[in-house]
């Protein structure tokens, strides 16, 4: 736990110093005091309550065992099977099939899961998807992720800001930077965005993911379905509402292959995951496994 905890620490650091540097350009000394206080009220909420701007951002909607029994259930018998707390289970009206997990820790995590992942895979390969989720949530890999993805879509706000804001702070001279030089900060700060990201979310905790639900549903091969599955519609379609400040949280990254924005894809490449549960599915047959 300690080591999600540190990473965490230090995009909260990374985030500040931006904001800092952006309220200096602005304000001079007095936008860099304003822009600290800001980014101090940010961090607390980007902690305590990043999950639910996640979940809100793409109108997840929380389901109980009366409203979608069927998948209340599996996730139920998952995490039982994991010994996990319950965590919340929503979904997402979205014709593009994926799933993510989101929350501070295993005591308040939370399940997405969109409603075409329900029209396209069958019973076994969903199992595998909740059981890579919920493989993030055991392992501690949601505060990281939901953090990051908070900070990055703020960074790019006020990025965004910058262009109708005009030039920064006047110098001694009575001159300001024009919006040449806030048209440069934006372009460095967009790809900064995706680097954090790409830095708090490896592509290695994928593969644990994987292979952890591969363990936890027991079968390794409906996952691997799965994932050919999703990938060959999320190459087709973008999901809608998906932003490169969240796509890393999902199983598979949102971006069609057409979209520019598949650039900053975190996931490894969908044949190397397939490829890798595969393997586990053998390794669990020979030693008796399903």
């Amino acid at each position: 736990m300690l080591f999600p905890i540190m990473k965490t620490a230090f995009l909260m650091t990374a985030l500040t110093v931006l904001l800092v540097l952006i309220g200096d350009y602005f304000g001079g000394l007095q936008g860099m005091i304003v822009m600290l206080s800001f980014s101090v009220i940010m961090n607390f909420i980007a902690y305590w309550n990043s999950d639910k701007m996640v979940l809100r951002h793409y109108n997840a909607r929380e389901v109980d065992a009366q409203s979608a029994p069927a998948l209340y259930k599996m996730v139920q018998d998952l995490a039982r099977r994991g010994n996990l707390p319950m965590p919340k289970v929503y979904i997402i009206d979205s014709p593009v099939p994926n799933a993510f997990a989101t929350g501070r820790n295993p005591e308040h995590a939370a399940v997405a899961v969109t409603t075409a992942l329900y029209d396209v895979l069958d019973k076994r390969e969903i199992a595998g998807v909740l059981g890579h989720e919920l493989s993030h949530v055991k392992h501690n890999d949601i505060l990281i992720s939901t953090v990051a993805a908070t900070m990055a879509g703020i960074i790019t706000t006020i990025a965004q800001w910058g262009m109708f804001l005009g030039g920064g702070h006047q110098d001694e001279e009575g001159n300001n930077g024009g919006n040449f030089i806030v048209t440069l900060l934006i372009m460095i700060l967009a790809p900064i965005a995706a680097a954090l990201i790409q830095m708090a979310v490896s592509r290695s905790r994928e593969y644990l993911a994987d292979e952890g639900g591969g363990e936890l549903s027991g079968d390794p091969d409906a996952l691997a379905d799965a994932l050919l599955k999703i990938d060959a519609y999320a190459q087709r379609r973008t999901m809608p509402g998906a932003t490169t400040a969240t796509a890393h949280m999902f199983i598979i990254c949102p971006f069609s292959a057409r979209n520019m924005q598949q650039m900053f894809s975190t996931h490894p490449s969908t044949e190397e995951r397939v490829a890798r549960l595969r393997e586990q599915a053998a390794e669990m047959r020979k030693h008796g496994g399903r």
